[in-house]
């Protein structure tokens, strides 16, 4: 399997990712922004965390203009595979791949912690080798990671399985650090090929670092 990274000016979480998806047996390349097109090879594109162009303006706002863009716009209307992850989440919703967008945490306090979620929905790709219901503890570390979603657009999530991640406590019961709707932690398009959480998983590969639960949230695109 080979696994593309983009990388913005800004991006500090590329080596984690690729660090998780090579311990699982992937292939890896890291894709600067300012590339034409997606490597031809690429299973799964993967727009990592971190703070493109400082956060400037709004957080993804100006990453949707570099020029990799349009190629990731086409891949994924091609059906390829993306995953967006924390300021990824971002850059996707300010593209136009995935519904909603991110504002200031409620707190106007950034996060960082280990918090539970709990599985929605496990009809796709990303989350397949989990079980609705399920509870799983993973990083946060955001300043804008309220999610928000008008009234209409929210039931049309919902009737279409495309809320993936709720925050919760370690009982399932929701549980919300930052005032997302719903208390949603990620979503995926209709198509169900492009996902975005505000969660880290890739953070969450060793249980020496506090949880191994990003194995099996990953471990879902290797069985593709």
């Amino acid at each position: 399997m080979k696994v593309t990274i983009l990388q913005f000016p800004g991006t500090n979480c590329e080596y984690d990712t690729e660090h998780a998806f090579k311990s699982l047996g992937a292939d890896t390349e890291i894709l600067w922004h300012k590339a034409q097109s997606v490597p031809s090879d690429t299973d799964l594109l993967v727009v990592a965390g971190g703070f493109s162009y400082g956060d400037y303006l709004r957080s993804g706002a100006i990453a949707k203009f570099s020029p990799v863009m349009k190629a990731v716009i086409k891949y994924a209307n091609g059906g390829g595979k993306v995953l967006g992850i924390c300021n990824g989440f971002q850059v996707l919703t300010e593209a136009g791949l995935l519904p909603g967008a991110l504002k200031r945490n409620e707190t106007l306090h950034f996060l960082s912690k280990h918090h539970n979620l709990k599985v929605i929905n496990n009809d796709n790709t990303f989350l397949k080798e989990l079980n609705k219901g399920d509870v799983v503890n993973v990083p946060i570390a955001h300043h804008d990671g309220n999610y928000y979603i008008d009234e209409n657009s929210l039931q049309e999530l919902y009737a279409n399985n495309q809320v993936l991640l709720k925050y919760c406590d370690e009982k399932g019961n929701e549980k919300n650090p930052n005032g997302s709707v719903d208390s949603i932690a990620g979503v995926c398009n209709k198509e169900k090929n492009v996902f975005g959480l505000m969660p880290h998983p890739e953070r969450a590969m060793e249980k020496l670092l506090g949880s191994d639960d990003g194995v099996k949230m990953l471990q879902g695109f290797f069985q593709a």
